[in-house]
Parts: structure tokens; sequence; C-alpha cells
């Protein structure tokens, strides 16, 4: 092996290790920025999951097909 597919090999590898930082930061449990979790946690604090019944969106559906314009058959003659 050359020197520059030695060298070729640890850019690739270091181009995988960037990329993949976020996950193995969080996978091994580095604490390297507390203050960007605090915030993100502060920032959905106030948010909820709403539940809506899924029969009224089918009939929102529903009603909205229904008030579609359509061509009838003998219209497009």
């Amino acid at each position: 092996m050359s020197w520059l597919y030695i060298a070729l090999l640890a850019l690739a590898l270091a181009v995988v290790v960037g990329a993949e930082w976020p996950r193995l930061e969080a996978r091994l449990g580095i604490d390297t920025h507390p203050r960007r979790r605090r915030g993100r946690s502060r920032r959905k604090a106030p948010l909820r999951v709403v539940r809506s019944d899924a029969d009224d969106f089918a009939a929102s559906v529903e009603r909205d097909l229904a008030n579609l314009p359509t061509i009838d058959e003998t219209e497009r003659r």
C-alpha cells in the first residue's frame, strides 16, 4: 500500500465519523452540549399531542370529495 491509499483511507474514516458523530454522541452518552439539550426540552415542554377522532376526519374527506366539481360523460360531448 502506498501513502496515498493510507491517506485516502484515513480521510474516508474521518468523514464517516464526522457524519455519524451526533448518533455516536447519543449512543455513548457523551454530554458535550447540555445547553442545547436544555433549550430543546424547554421548547418542547408546552407541546402536547392532540388526539382526534378518525371518524371526523373520514367524514370530512367524504364531504370534500362529494363537493368536488365533476364532469358527466354527456357534458363532454
